[in-house]
């Protein structure tokens, strides 16, 4: 079976580094995911604020989710994190609601179209201001290439694990 990879992000580009997700992206999409990860399907795409559209993507067969998002500042601004999302307790773990995307709303969203959440990683930069604006501020734009490779780092974990997984 192919690994299916959908990375997502998401966020509110009128909110400032909210749109560090969506920002992410437009980056991403130029990477050549076809070459370096051959016989893996990456679909790369910008959700900001268009949860349910997530969630009905994600009723779709996939290997893995790859969230991009802000996180609520609980650290120095413009640092990453990446972490195993838990469905369960998403809403406890992530408390991304500064732009109406929940993920937790998306995931049960998603359980109440009768679907299930595949492994999902969050790729998330502390944010340094969510006030209107359209732009990052300096740090967390800086961020960007590391978030990048954070990708990059995700996909290949997720393609060496996948026949492990399917087997």
């Amino acid at each position: 079976m192919t690994p299916r990879i959908l990375v997502a992000g998401i966020g509110n580009i009128f909110l400032g580094d909210d749109g560090f997700g969506p920002e992410v992206i437009r980056h991403a999409r130029s990477r050549p995911y076809g070459r370096d990860f051959p016989g893996t399907t990456v679909k790369v795409v910008d959700y900001g604020i268009r949860g349910m559209h997530l969630a009905y993507d994600l009723l779709d067969d996939w290997t893995a989710l790859v969230l991009i998002d802000a996180v609520p500042d609980r650290g120095a601004p413009g640092s990453l994190r990446v972490f195993d999302a838990d469905h369960e307790t998403i809403d406890a773990t992530l408390a991304l609601d500064a732009h109406g995307m929940d993920p937790a709303a998306v995931f049960a969203s998603l359980r109440a179209l009768g679907g299930t959440a595949p492994p999902t990683f969050v790729i998330g930069c502390q944010v340094d201001s969510v006030e209107d604006g359209i732009g990052l501020t300096d740090v967390v734009d800086a961020a960007v290439p590391a978030a990048l490779d954070a990708i990059d780092s995700v996909l290949r974990m997720v393609t060496s694990d996948a026949p492990a997984r399917e087997g």
